[in-house]
């Protein structure tokens, strides 16, 4: 038998619904010793395809020896490829038809043929050497800071090659890489474009042990299907060290739970789509009492509280080592005709949110687009160990509710290059109410916010007012704060407890535009049902008890604020618990030609106003240093209650 009539005896076979001639088939196809010549190889290859293609893959084992020899011609044609004798001529030979064709029974067929090429980068002899830093890698993906080079934007135009190629993107700060492939050394350069400085980074990606194709899994992406079953099918049978694969089209899902030790990859084009009915949404109940009754397990949570709540639309408990990360979208499917309506009702649950980790450890979002939340978008509660890299965040300016990024009792955390644009704010730092807080005392802490845009929201970075566990070590830097009602807010009140202490705020060289005021510390929030009673609002002295917060440092520095409209600061403590220190250092404010009129801080007695300055009151030491308001009305600071200012 001769390999050329392999083909046609196979598609008789097929036609004929038989397989006496299989062995036959394979015996020849295996038997040709194939010459070394570019032709004939191409010819074998494509002489197995077409028998593969034809071939019942139930008879396995038959099927099987003729695909590993099919990648074996392919991995043989593609070692003469790197040869210039052959490369052009293999592009008009049909390569790209011979992959896509293998591609169909192994996705990862590409990927084998695709090596690092280290190419030469050009760099002026007189560039000066920047810093880049590492600051995520995965089996496919990595993320870096040009440190130094601007805040969310770099300043100025900069050429970045991986590995000798160059890669255009967006002209950010914190960049992410794509598409790379597992176990592999790259090489990242860095110049900025007119010569003056360059960089050099190198690194490698962590392995990988299977790739899973959600689509071999039965996941249509038709955007009419519901993908829920196949996609978490993919993830639970995912072994360790592992990606589940979203290719490029739409997924309407209910909800997905994710898996220790396995990454999800959104390619670009693919969405996520949350269905949003209620029905087929499980419930989190808020407290389930151990089998003794000496402990309880909080699962729900709605505002600080346990509470009852939707399982979120990307939700994972106990999980560890996780990453979800590419170009693709995640889309909550939320709006005034379902979530959005009558939002502080509790119908059934409180509303989901749509990513959401309890007790996890080392948790990573990374380039993708999160959009149109039922609630808080991101929320992380008691976890650590965690980063969100490059990520999107798009809420509707009057969506309720739709914060962007709320850890909660959380520590260790990193936000970089992140981009936010929502209905209320971008970044909240909360630890609960005081049940949650006097019952596990856990603050969140250790949490650095950089490189990041905050646009359209409330408040560009609050803590609280569900703080009962306390905020300790936030430092925010390098940021763009734009459009936002207030740029630094804290809220706070009596009865959060004496665990809600707030202590080392640090904010630092950042640059705000039309925030309406840029400070506001405001320890009487009148948030929860009480929150307008004497007891919350009164300025009066109360002693001091367990239910009383406090605030011990604060520190702004390096903040440019220009175009601000109500207030340039709104600083208020208790009475009874003073701010024990407040420092502004090089800090200026200017106003808006027409600015609007509002009130600074939300709690009674503060009145609407407009292009006023700093105020200040019930702090134990505060001090000016370089902070310049201009255009304001009035005196640029006021200060009430304050035991020691010093001004420089």
């Amino acid at each position: 038998m001769n390999i050329k009539e392999c083909p046609s005896l196979m598609e008789e076979q097929k036609l004929n619904n038989k397989k006496d001639k299989y062995i036959d088939i394979t015996d020849t196809l295996l038997a040709y010793d194939c010459p070394d010549g570019i032709n004939e190889k191409i010819m074998y290859a494509e002489v197995l395809g077409k028998v593969l293609e034809n071939m019942d893959f139930q008879i396995y084992e038959l099927y099987r020896k003729l695909a590993d020899r099919y990648t074996s011609v392919l991995k043989s044609i593609y070692e003469l490829s790197k040869s210039n004798e052959y490369s052009d001529y293999l592009l008009s030979a049909g390569w790209e038809d011979l992959i896509a064709f293998g591609e169909k029974k192994h996705f990862l067929l590409r990927e084998w043929f695709t090596e690092e090429v280290f190419g030469s980068v050009l760099v002026p002899d007189t560039a000066k050497e920047m810093a880049l830093k590492l600051l995520y890698v995965s089996s496919r993906s990595a993320t870096i800071e040009l440190c130094g080079c601007g805040k969310y934007k770099t300043e100025g135009e900069y050429l970045v090659y991986l590995n000798g190629k160059e890669v255009k993107g967006e002209d950010t700060v914190i960049k992410s890489f794509f598409n790379l492939l597992p176990g592999r050394e790259y090489e990242i350069t860095v110049i900025k474009a007119d010569g003056s400085a360059t960089g050099r980074l190198k690194f490698r990606t962590a392995e990988e042990s299977y790739s899973l194709l959600v689509t071999d899994f039965g996941a249509v992406g038709d955007g009419i299907s519901d993908d829920t079953h196949p996609i978490q099918s993919a993830i639970y049978a995912c072994p360790d060290g592992g990606r589940v694969v979203v290719p490029a089209g739409a997924y309407r899902i209910i909800g997905l739970f994710l898996k220790s030790g396995v990454n999800i990859e959104l390619q670009k084009g693919a969405v996520l789509k949350a269905i949003p009915e209620r029905a087929g949404h499980g419930i989190f109940p808020g407290v389930l009492p151990s089998q003794d009754g000496s402990s309880e397990y909080n699962l729900g949570t709605w505002e600080g509280n346990p509470l009852p709540m939707f399982s979120s639309i990307i939700c994972g408990i106990g999980v560890k080592n996780v990453s979800i990360y590419g170009e693709g979208v995640i889309d909550g499917g939320a709006d005034f005709d379902n979530w959005w309506h009558e939002p502080k009702v509790m119908n059934m649950a409180y509303r989901p949110r749509l990513f959401f980790i309890k007790d996890s450890k080392k948790v990573y979002l990374q380039g993708v687009t999160l959009k149109n939340s039922p609630s808080w978008t991101i929320h992380p509660f008691f976890s650590e160990d965690l980063g969100f890299y490059n990520i999107k965040v798009n809420n509707p300016f009057n969506s309720p509710n739709t914060d962007g990024l709320d850890p909660e009792s959380c520590r260790n955390i990193e936000i970089a290059g992140v981009e936010f644009s929502l209905g209320d704010d971008c970044i909240a730092i909360k630890a609960g109410k005081i049940y949650m807080g006097k019952k596990f005392k856990k603050p969140s802490e250790g949490i650095r916010v950089h490189n990041c845009l905050m646009q359209n929201g409330h408040g560009a970075v609050t803590i609280g007012s569900e703080m009962a566990g306390g905020v300790k070590n936030l430092t925010v830097e390098d940021c763009d704060f734009v459009n936002t009602d207030r740029g630094l807010r804290i809220k706070t009140r009596r009865g959060r407890g004496r665990d809600a202490v707030l202590d080392r705020i640090i904010f630092r060289n950042i640059k705000m535009d039309h925030v309406m005021t840029p400070f506001v510390v405001n320890s009487f929030y009148f948030c929860d049902p009480d929150g307008k009673t004497d007891y919350v609002q009164s300025r009066e002295f109360y002693p001091a008890d367990d239910r009383t917060p406090l605030i011990r440092r604060l520190e702004f520095e390096d903040i440019d604020a220009v175009n601000c409209h109500v207030a340039a600061a709104y600083i208020e403590g208790l009475p009874e618990a003073k701010i024990e220190e407040l420092i502004m250092r090089h800090i200026d404010v200017s106003y808006a030609e027409n600015p609007k009129c509002d009130v600074p801080a939300m709690s009674n007695g503060v009145e609407k106003c407009s292009l006023r300055g700093i105020f200040i009151r019930n702090v134990k030491r505060v001090t000016l240093d370089h902070v310049n308001i201009t255009g304001n009305v009035g005196e640029a600071v006021v200060t009430e209650c304050v035991d020691e200012l010093n001004k420089g």
